[in-house]
């Protein structure tokens, strides 16, 4: 059979000698494999390519199909976009995973049983990166949550438990604050857990979950959850496993994938052959079962194992009184090596075995044609004075020139107009709800009249005409006959 081919980045920092780590070892295992190698990261960035990738490199990864990343550096300063941002988006990898599991008692941790995968959605979220500034005081940054994206990520960490035999799945978000987009994800979630009656679900705010992770991490075994979280809490859960340097991620599309260490690329200690090679070793062994080539996993991860467990450690996991030996980058590797040779097992620590799993199943999603309402907008000024004054001259504005009238003023999201409260602090940046004058006028849940996308034009051409800067609009819709905006703090 002829070798499968990928790609591979040999990175920044101590990318290029980690990589060398993985792939001796590799040879060693004889695993079946020919390599393309790329160049990304620092270099290309400092060549004038923003996102860190020449642009006849996707070509290379779309014939692939998937690659082999060590870590890359950013250069400082403005104008660098996350090349691991970029590519994920780029190539459709929906899925970031990582396993972190404690290797006790031979790696250091207070947390011995602790064996958890989280899965982050890996394109939404805050990560998309759609930032402005707006006025002089205030900036923002867009959160996107789709239906779509959360359906699929959701879906496929229910799929993993099926396949690696998981028997529990927990969703973390923040829908008591956020209730549209983390809203979203969570009802979604309980739609999807339904069709896995065979697996234990339940929903978790975030920020006492992150403390139940880090407190009693034995109570989980997968995670899902939205991106940002998901990068968070994964370096969380993997640095009280052991060390950051242990852990290796997936980043799982459709069509392709990509695979890494979670840890940076640390250009302090670059070139000092001290560098642990076991978070990309892992990452690496995760792209063989997704190529087919378990058996080849199982082999290079059992002898690491047994590396583990002989106490044969890098500076970073080395503690006296559990370790046996300190070693270098090269040192581990070759110790790795024999453990191959040898078809070592470990013989305390759990030895791997993909002999039981399932192939993943491909995941489908469906799409939504809900019936969408206008019935107002908001309108975003940039504006330097007190709100009471803001709110009048607004209502005397409209007063005979308009069919909208002025619903609420809010500031960072608080009403100040009407009857707003004083203590409020007040930035330059304001919300000002338009809704038709047909609206009820009770504080509360509001019962808004459709209006025609003609009634927002022309309550722009008044705003500018009457010397408003305006720097943003919103549209407010009922969706499938449900309002689908938040109501301002007081409203």
């Amino acid at each position: 059979m002829k070798n499968q081919t990928i790609s591979v980045a040999m990175g920044d920092g101590i990318g290029p000698e980690i990589m060398k780590s993985v792939l001796d070892i590799f040879d060693a295992a004889e695993v079946p494999l020919n390599y393309d190698f790329i160049e990304i990261g620092e270099k290309v960035y400092l060549e004038g390519y923003p996102s860190g990738i020449k642009p006849q490199t996707w070509e290379i990864l779309k014939k692939n199909k998937v690659l082999l990343k060590s870590p890359i550096t950013t250069p400082r300063g403005s104008g660098y976009k996350s090349l691991n941002v970029t590519i994920r988006n780029t190539l459709g990898l929906f899925a970031n995973i990582r396993p972190c599991i404690s290797y006790h008692p031979f790696v250091f941790t207070r947390h011995p049983q602790l064996d958890i995968v989280i899965i982050r959605e890996n394109e939404e979220d805050l990560y998309a990166g759609i930032e402005h500034q707006q006025t002089s005081e205030v900036v923002q940054t867009l959160k996107l949550v789709s239906y779509p994206g959360s359906e699929k990520i959701i879906r496929y960490a229910f799929e993993y438990a099926k396949a690696y035999n998981r028997k529990k799945v927990t969703c973390m978000v923040k829908d008591n604050i956020m209730k549209f987009t983390d809203g979203l994800f969570n009802r979604i979630f309980k739609e999807v857990a339904s069709e896995y009656p065979e697996i234990e679900s339940n929903s978790e705010i975030i920020d006492i979950g992150s403390a139940h992770l880090a407190d009693r991490p034995e109570k989980y075994d997968v995670v899902v959850t939205l991106n940002l979280y998901g990068d968070i809490i994964s370096d969380l859960v993997a640095q009280i496993a052991g060390s950051v340097g242990l852990a290796g991620s997936a980043n799982v599309g459709d069509f392709l994938a990509m695979f890494e260490a979670i840890h940076g690329s640390a250009p302090d200690i670059a070139g000092k052959n001290i560098a642990n090679p076991s978070g990309l070793l892992n990452a690496a062994c995760m792209m063989l079962v997704h190529l087919g080539l378990g058996s080849y996993a199982e082999l290079i991860q059992n002898a690491w194992l047994k590396t583990i467990e002989d106490g044969i450690h890098t500076a970073d996991i080395y503690r006296d009184g559990i370790s046996k030996k300190k070693v270098s980058t090269d040192e581990f590797t070759k110790e790795v090596i024999a453990r191959i040779k040898n078809k070592e097992k470990p013989q305390v620590l759990k030895s791997i075995s993909y002999g039981s799993s399932q192939p993943m199943k491909k995941i489908t999603v469906k799409r939504l044609n809900l019936k969408k309402e206008l019935v107002g907008v908001d309108v975003f000024l940039d504006y330097k004075g007190k709100p009471v004054d803001l709110g009048e001259n607004l209502t005397a504005l409209l007063k005979n020139q308009s069919n909208l009238k002025l619903r609420i003023i809010t500031n960072r999201g608080v009403k100040v107009y009407p009857e707003g409260i004083n203590e409020t602090f007040c930035t330059d940046h304001w919300r000002c709800r338009f809704v038709s004058k047909n609206a009820s006028d009770f504080q509360g849940e509001p019962i808004l009249p459709v209006i025609p996308k003609e009634e927002i034009l022309k309550l722009l051409s008044l705003l500018y005409e009457a010397g408003y800067d305006v720097i943003k609009t919103e549209n407010l819709y009922y969706i499938d006959g449900k309002r689908a905006f938040s109501l301002g703090q007081g409203e």
